[in-house]
């Protein structure tokens, strides 16, 4: 059908053709595309979304780049809400959890559902502070493209590199959005030249903003189409381009025909004969450069005046690919090969489950359908488990709303309630074809703190709050430490653990505080002794009578107690063996220093006594005790500390001032290395009692550019200088 034809028609329906017309625009578009069934939107016969009609994007950013505003913006726009929130007032769509209303910021990644021009966009707002990145590795699992956002007050931030850094591991398509282009002391002309320099000419401009003589942003223009637009009362207007601005959309222009001739030899060509393009090829080779990550689409706008928010929402169903055209994903099947998985419609259902909310609206297991199709009566098979769920009642999440539907197509992104043995990170599977797809990579808990009840006999509670917890955030852990009889509680850093606490009174009511965690020392000795341990007690009737003689010995490594036994004559009854060695085993437990365990120790029993009436088991078993707790003060004791593998990635500006400070700490260097990413890896090994902050410390010293990993890898002597006070602080724990 012609523009003529589809006028023709709105004037014999009575469609006013003002407001038909950008949506007849808007379907030609994508109709005369050579790749029009992967554009054009569609609904299946239930009127569900098909996947060519979805698109999955994430937000990602550092905090306060602006991710919620422009998602509020985005409802705004499509009708979703008459009313704008502000993360200031608490009332955004996305950030509906009492502690991000309270602490201002996105702690879990929120779904933001928006139906534009008849597709589905599932927008994923993903949290900026460095704490709680496991939310944002959820997101990116879910998500089939992302949306890099970047203040235009800021520039380019650590956050961004590391989105920028998460979306090259994934191989994943990805606009950059620079926000904040209307709010003073902004400037649009120097992040994105930053932008350039830092990624290359993959950077294209495909919106860039007008502002006026005093260098307030006004509108912004379509550099695709030559258009410009202004938003008067929250609405779009078209505006005539300005005639200063004329030469700057022709460069822009050009450099965008130039990367889409890059996609195809015949549109090269043409490009270098100075032929013009048709606005159906420039669609289709934009789109191509996009998915094949040769072309990085920049535009800009304002969450605030929703400027450049109907824009965004066109290039995404444009240029950014389907569920089908998306990530790719690696399964195991039952027998444990490893296959790729293709997300198809025609195929049996399979979901997997990004994420668990399990709050005070209800557990929700948030799953995307990568292919088939579930309905509230399918039954899967849980890939983890082997055990068969019916899935139930159905969701489409928005925010803390939960709408109920009927299915859930290929593609899409919703939730199913009330699955208590479903975790994050479960595939379900039709049992024809049984597969796992790959767990969603948290981070390794760099930062660790114990947390105990401020009400004795509560700890049940805390431990029970905070499994609950973990249902939502499996990025941290919570380890109950028998050694040092504390529940150590470890994460991204000091934020992650107080929302934690705070989520612990505000949900289950129980008052927690956190402490560090005890460092597990270890005691030893450097000196072989003897000693003489005899236990006789008589109470009237049969008594109790114990003596032995053993030499304690040395051991350069081993843990455990070793026994042995030289006893000659029968001066000790052979019967009375174990109970020498079950005293002494209970006795390494308590070191002589600062009751810590004691371990490389080789203990003989050579010589002793009986009596044949009196002596039983318990009796040598005391005599050994004695004879241990007389020997140990004798036996030169001392403190051994667990030493740490330290890794610390760091670009190369950082790397005088990590040495310094792992110097401090008592670390020993053992080589610098360059790695994959620019940066800089120093290996050490360093007490892992002087590394209880350094989560904390690295983030400020680097401007959170550097991470590390610690691994336990051997115990070492405490330096004289150190033992006093780490015996002291024992006894007074006692």
């Amino acid at each position: 059908m012609s523009v003529p034809e589809i006028m023709q028609f709105c004037i014999l329906t009575k469609i006013n053709i003002a407001i038909a017309q950008p949506f007849v625009y808007n379907v030609l578009i994508r109709v005369s595309s050579p790749t029009w069934k992967a554009h054009l939107p569609e609904r299946s016969k239930n009127n569900m979304y098909t996947v060519n009609s979805i698109r999955n994007v994430c937000l990602l950013g550092h905090s306060g780049s602006g991710k919620t505003a422009l998602a509020e913006s985005l409802l705004y726009m499509t009708g979703a809400i008459d009313r704008m929130g502000k993360n200031a007032d608490g009332n955004t769509v996305s950030d509906y959890d009492p502690e991000e209303i309270r602490r201002h910021i996105s702690i879990s990644t929120s779904v933001i559902p928006l139906d534009y021009h008849n597709v589905r966009i599932n927008l994923l707002d993903t949290p900026g502070a460095f704490d709680f990145s496991g939310a944002v590795m959820e997101a990116l699992r879910a998500a089939d493209a992302a949306i890099l956002v970047c203040s235009a007050k800021d520039g380019i931030t650590v956050g961004f590199e590391k989105a920028w850094k998460y979306c090259e591991e994934r191989n994943m398509p990805r606009f950059v959005y620079i926000s904040k282009v209307d709010e003073d002391h902004s400037d649009y002309n120097a992040t994105f030249e930053a932008l350039r320099e830092k990624y290359g000419n993959k950077i294209a401009p495909v919106v860039v903003p007008i502002w006026d003589a005093s260098h307030k942003v006004t509108g912004i223009i379509d550099v695709l189409n030559k258009r410009a637009y202004e938003m008067q009362n929250q609405k779009r207007v078209e505006i005539d381009v300005p005639e200063d601005k004329v030469s700057v959309i022709e460069e822009f222009n050009g450099a965008l025909k130039e990367a889409v001739a890059e996609t195809d030899e015949a549109l090269m060509d043409r490009f270098f004969e100075g032929d013009d393009f048709t606005y159906r090829e420039m669609i289709t080779g934009l789109h191509q450069g996009v998915t094949e990550l040769s072309l990085f689409p920049v535009l800009c706008g304002s969450g605030l005046n929703c400027l450049g928010s109907l824009m965004l929402m066109d290039h995404i169903i444009d240029l950014l690919p389907n569920p089908v055209q998306g990530n790719y994903h690696k399964a195991t099947t039952a027998d444990g090969k490893v296959e790729e998985f293709v997300v198809s419609p025609a195929a049996v259902p399979c979901a997997f489950v990004w994420k668990t909310v399990s709050d005070q609206y209800g557990k929700y297991s948030f799953v995307k359908v990568l292919s088939g199709e579930i309905t509230s009566d399918t039954t899967l098979v849980n890939a983890r488990t082997g055990e068969t769920e019916k899935l139930g009642r159905l969701y489409t999440m928005c925010g803390k709303k939960a709408t109920e539907v009927k299915v859930l197509t290929c593609g899409d992104i919703g939730a199913f309630g009330k699955m208590d043995k479903v975790k994050t990170g479960d595939t379900l599977c039709d049992p024809r074809k049984v597969v796992s797809l790959k767990q969603i990579p948290y981070a390794q808990p760099c930062y660790s703190m114990a947390i105990a009840p401020k009400v004795k006999g509560q700890e049940d509670k805390v431990g029970t709050g905070l499994n609950r917890l973990n249902e939502e955030d499996p990025s941290f852990t919570l380890v109950n430490n028998a050694e040092t009889k504390q529940l150590v509680l470890s994460g991204a850093g000091d934020q992650q653990l107080d929302v934690l606490v705070s989520k612990l009174k505000g949900r289950f009511g129980v008052d927690a505080t956190l402490s560090p965690a005890k460092v597990a020392y270890r005691e030893k000795i450097k000196k072989k002794v003897e000693a003489h341990g005899r236990h006789k007690k008589q109470t009237g009737g049969s008594g109790q009578f114990g003596d032995v003689w053993v030499r304690f010995e040395p051991q350069d490594e081993q843990d455990d107690l070793i026994f042995a036994e030289e006893v000659f004559g029968g001066s000790v009854p052979r019967n009375f063996y174990p109970a020498v060695e079950k005293g002494l085993q209970e006795a390494v437990q308590k070191g002589p220093l600062a009751g810590y365990p004691m371990v490389g120790l080789k203990a003989v029993l050579y010589d002793g006594s009986y009596h044949p009436v009196d002596s039983n088991e318990m009796a040598f078993k005391l005599a050994a005790i004695l004879a241990y707790k007389e020997a140990m003060p004798n036996a030169n004791p001392t403190l051994l500390e667990p030493i740490g593998a330290l890794k610390v990635s760091v670009p190369e500006s950082y790397v005088g001032d990590v040495m310094g400070d792992l110097s401090k700490r008592r670390g020993r260097p053992m080589g610098m290395n360059p790695d994959h990413d620019g940066n800089t890896v120093i290996e050490a090994e360093v007490p892992m009692a002087e590394m209880g902050s350094y989560a904390i410390d690295l983030r400020a010293m680097t401007q959170a550019r550097g991470s590390f990993t610690l691994e336990f890898v051997r115990y070492e002597e405490v330096p004289k200088a150190n033992q006093a006070k780490i015996i002291a602080d024992a006894k007074n724990d006692d």
